[in-house]
């Protein structure tokens, strides 16, 4: 398969491939829910909002929408595209402390904050089936992405489940996959993705 290039930011990104066992919390139950609302909505309303609006659409992205209108990225996540973003849910951005949450939205901590936002964008678009396909050619060491920022991330597989491994060694897992866009997919996540 060819690699795919990232492109594009937000921080909030969408799951990969849902959970094979049940949820072990009511945070994991939230966002089970979450994305069986996200992914019903969306086929009502077909493929007519841009990721923008998907992410507007549901109240627990409402973070993530708030950190891509701070670093100015609205518009071009609603551009053309496609897109692939990963989006960190609101539990997701809950892990990062308060005071690394209010620095980043700060006019100050701007730059940062869209260094991180691109960190979990990709360009093209791809769905989850694709990139497990993708993980198991790559085998033991995984798949790598190339994020809009220029940075890698590292996908392979634990069970059913996608995980992304970012710059630092830290972990996510997608939680829902495949939420169609105008121009592009989301997958949800439940854990913030550092650069570096």
């Amino acid at each position: 398969m060819n690699k795919f290039t990232i492109a594009l930011a937000s921080a909030a990104s969408l799951a990969i491939v849902a959970c094979a066992e049940e949820p072990a919390d009511t945070t994991a139950m939230d966002e089970a829910a979450l994305a069986d609302q996200t992914v019903n909505d969306d086929a009502m309303m077909g493929e007519t909002r841009n990721i923008v609006e998907v992410a507007q659409s549901n109240p627990d992205f409402s973070t993530l929408v708030s950190a891509v209108t701070t670093a100015n990225l609205g518009d071009t996540l609603s551009g053309e595209g496609p897109y692939t973003v990963f989006a960190p849910t609101n539990a997701a951005f809950e892990k990062i402390p308060q005071a690394t949450r209010d620095e980043l939205m700060s006019e100050a901590g701007r730059e940062d904050l869209t260094n991180i936002l691109t960190y979990h964008v990709v360009e093209g678009e791809t769905s989850a089936a694709a990139l497990t396909a993708a993980i198991e050619a790559a085998g033991a060491d995984g798949y790598e992405l190339t994020t809009v920022n220029g940075a890698t991330l590292t996908a392979t597989m634990d069970g059913g489940n996608v995980i992304l491994t970012d710059a630092a060694g830290n972990t996510a897992t997608v939680t829902a996959t495949d939420v169609d866009a105008s121009n592009g997919v989301v997958h949800a996540i439940d854990t913030v993705l550092m650069p570096a």
